[in-house]
């Protein structure tokens, strides 16, 4: 049974009625943040309750020593994580001499958690009795400022509703935090300095062996029936890493006190000095105060959602879902830095650590591409550019490869590989492929050349040598083949001959041999840099395309397709239909040996390989793979479905692809998994923005041109999306019986519709 208890809405995440049972749920699913910070919606005062206390920042991160049973030649030292980051959004309250705490009121009635994701907050109201008798009712709203990317702001409002009490607002930052996820129980921060004046404060730590500063701030606001009490803190407690300011107020019956705290940090990656910096951050946001800083947080989500948005008519379920998911997606990245990048989880949990994986290239450029402008995708591919010589290292360290030969990592905070799992680290080799496959779809796309010859060639040389020195060859079959593997399936670990992994080395080397000649013949004199850099002869080049013209693919002459790896034919191939309910997911009730030699897939493996080039093969041999191999997808892995909406759409299987998109789009909201706790999957939310686009609306650029093949769920009226395709905006609304193109650009665009040309005009209603 998937959780139900979100209310369905067209523009928020409302959750009502308060259960402890929840509460670990909604701190991943109402998450904020604004690309430089965010938090998990934990309580701002003290609870007692089952909690996951988090709060994180953009690019900091902790080498945490990898714990294994025993060592194996290669594993990485460590497993860097985004570390759970000082906590500033703490206010402990005592009403009346109580401390207040949820989890111990005798009453909790009318709670309330609205994530507003039009305008870019979150607020959560209740009213509760206290075992003193006291009677309150609370509303708080808190945001992660978009303009001002190092503030929160919190408005903490209390109104007695019994009698007059008195309120104690006990604000504090607390540089004594943990990771949920920690491997040695070790504390990751060390404390520097606690600093008050008046109503701010600050604690500057840092973290032990990277030795990342961060200034944790606050400053604090008393209201009383909306008017400003100028009081400083009674009193202050302080400690080497926490400081707490103590405010006492008098509050008449059904008159509403409130304290406003302002919070955040500044960070030495961008500050020399992050206590000054902490002080004019606090002097600016200070300055245009809470209901402007508002204001303009709305106003920058408005600009975001004016590109972004995605209409669904006639399906509230659906419209929320894509909403959300494209909501995360813009709190976790913005494009601002290309220092930072997406990690699977975002600022929601700890679970990947927060680093980067081939999810970014497979998934997320499309998203960003699309939704921005240019620069934020060749931002993430410079990303990979920037951390070429530790791919190079990997490779060397790892697998003993030589001469510039570059295994980019699975896991990683900085270039080094940091993923502690040997047949992930070691065999899911198919990652480098995504990265230049990213490259591929980035000058498809933009129709940006000038990355290549700038950095993206080097880039593409490095994996190309790695795929020709990581082919063994079969004197047995007179071909070339990629043993020890696992595929994107990781429920196959340890096989010869997957087939996605072989198809991708095969086009990485064809890919880069032709970006070589054109950049030869094109770009002299990046060319002339290039090849005395990475020293490559006409030699080298021979040997790669022996590889590649060689490259063996498992096969059923029987079936006619290509199998997933050597050998799968031999397994007990019994559909995921067939197996018992209470069997599932089978990641969590079986042994991992009973998985391996099961026929189950996690996630598309080679449906992914047709997915990424899907004009090298017929629709024919689509329908053929896809019959095939749906049928013993298991669907646990949140990239998934996603692939499988877009497969399913092409197909003209729309049931299939409109029951995909809602488990991709609603994926956490129902929890399908049973693991929201742990945070949100916000990698394969950009899968689900694909699948309306690339799977409905049939997106797909064929010789710099778009071509269109829009289709339509029967359960909704019509939906529309807006693309920047080469800095002009298209946008696109698809009906049962019509779709309408509207440019808004400078110069006429010529796009394919159903395989006809179409003209459209800047500013003119086109209908198909």
């Amino acid at each position: 049974m998937n959780q139900d208890y979100i209310k369905p809405d067209h523009w928020s995440i409302i959750e009502e009625g308060f259960d402890a049972e929840r509460v670990k749920s909604s701190e991943s699913l109402f998450s904020i943040g604004n690309g430089a910070m965010g938090q998990r919606a934990n309580f701002e005062e003290h609870y007692t309750g089952e909690t996951f206390q988090g709060s994180y920042i953009a690019g900091i991160y902790y080498p945490d020593k990898t714990k294994v049973g025993w060592w194996k030649n290669g594993y990485p030292e460590y497993f860097a994580k985004v570390l759970n980051a000082p906590n500033w959004i703490g206010i402990d309250i005592e009403i009346d001499g109580e401390n207040f705490d949820l989890h111990a009121c005798t009453k909790v009635s009318n709670f309330r958690r609205e994530l507003n994701m039009k305008e870019g907050w979150y607020d959560r109201s209740f009213e509760a009795t206290l075992k003193n008798g006291t009677e309150i009712k609370a509303n708080i709203r808190r945001f992660l400022s978009l303009n001002l990317d190092e503030t929160g702001v919190i408005n903490y409002e209390i109104t007695p509703l019994n009698k007059e009490a008195v309120i104690v607002y006990k604000p504090y930052v607390d540089a004594g935090v943990t990771n949920e996820d920690a491997n040695w129980e070790e504390k990751f921060w060390e404390p520097l300095d606690v600093k008050h004046d008046k109503n701010s404060a600050f604690v500057t730590a840092r973290t032990f062996k990277t030795h990342f500063i961060a200034t944790t701030f606050m400053h604090n606001t008393i209201l009383l029936d909306s008017k400003n009490v100028n009081i400083n803190p009674e009193s202050v407690d302080s400690n080497k890493e926490k400081i707490q300011f103590k405010y006492a107020v008098n509050v008449p019956q059904n008159v509403t006190s409130s304290i406003q705290k302002i919070g955040g940090y500044t960070v030495s990656m961008n500050h020399e000095n992050t206590q000054t910096a902490a002080e004019k951050v606090i002097e600016t946001a200070a300055s245009i105060g809470y209901n402007q800083l508002l204001k303009d947080q709305i106003d920058a989500w408005a600009k975001i959602w004016e590109m972004s948005d995605i209409t669904i008519e006639g399906d509230v379920k659906a419209q929320q879902g894509i909403r959300f998911n494209i909501f995360q997606l813009n709190q976790t990245y913005l494009g601002k830095d290309s220092r930072l990048n997406i990690g699977p989880k975002g600022f929601t949990g700890e679970k990947y650590g927060g680093s980067t994986y081939w999810d970014t290239e497979a998934y997320c450029i499309p998203f960003y591409m699309a939704t921005k402008d240019q620069q934020v995708a060749r931002n993430l591919l410079t990303y990979r550019y920037n951390q070429l010589d530790k791919a190079i290292e990997n490779a060397q360290k790892n697998l003993g490869f030589k001469n510039g030969a570059a295994l980019y990592p699975m896991v990683t905070m900085n270039g080094e590989e940091c993923h502690n799992e040997w047949e992930i680290t070691h065999e899911e080799i198919h990652r480098n492929g995504a990265i230049a496959f990213a490259i591929f779809n980035y000058h498809r796309y933009t129709g940006d050349y000038s990355y290549i010859p700038e950095k993206g060639l080097e880039v593409l040389i490095g994996i190309a040598r790695f795929w020709h020195q990581r082919a063994s060859y079969s004197t047995n079959k007179n071909q070339y083949m990629i043993l020890g593997v696992t595929g994107p399936n990781e429920y196959e670990n340890n096989v010869n001959n997957n087939f996605y992994t072989n198809y991708i080395a095969k086009w990485c080397i064809d890919y880069t041999y032709d970006q070589i000649q054109k950049v030869k013949a094109e770009y002299p004199a990046d060319y002339k840099r290039i090849i005395e850099k990475v020293n490559l002869s006409d030699f080298e080049l021979t040997e790669w395309k022996e590889v590649s013209g060689n490259m063996y693919f498992p096969y059923s002459d029987e079936l006619d397709i290509y199998l997933q790896q050597d050998g799968f034919l031999d397994k007990d191939l019994v559909p995921v239909k067939d197996l018992d309910k209470s069997q599932r997911p089978i990641n969590q009730k079986w042994s991992w040996d009973r998985v391996l030699r099961s026929p189950y897939i996690k996630q598309a493996d080679t449906l992914q390989g047709f997915y990424f080039f899907e004009d090298h093969f017929t629709k024919e041999q689509l329908e053929k793979h896809f019959d095939f191999y749906e049928p013993f997808t298991v669907h646990e892995s949140s990239l998934s479905p996603c692939v499988h909406s877009i497969q399913a759409a092409a197909l003209d299987k729309m049931d299939m692809a409109y029951t995909f998109y809602l488990r991709t789009s609603r994926l956490d909201l129902d929890d399908y998994n049973k693991e929201v706790e742990e945070g949100c999957h916000i990698t394969s939310m950009a899968g689900t923005w694909m699948s309306i686009v690339e799977g409905f609306g049939g997106m797909r650029v064929k010789d710099d041109t778009l071509h269109f093949t829009p289709r339509i769920p029967k359960e909704w009226e019509g939906y529309s999306f807006k693309i920047n395709f080469r800095n002009q905006i298209l946008k696109v609304s698809v009906h049962q019986n019509e779709t309408n193109f509207v440019l808004e650009g400078q110069h006429d665009i010529k796009v394919v519709v159903n395989g006809k040309e179409v003209l459209v005009e800047p500013n003119n209603l086109v209908t198909v």
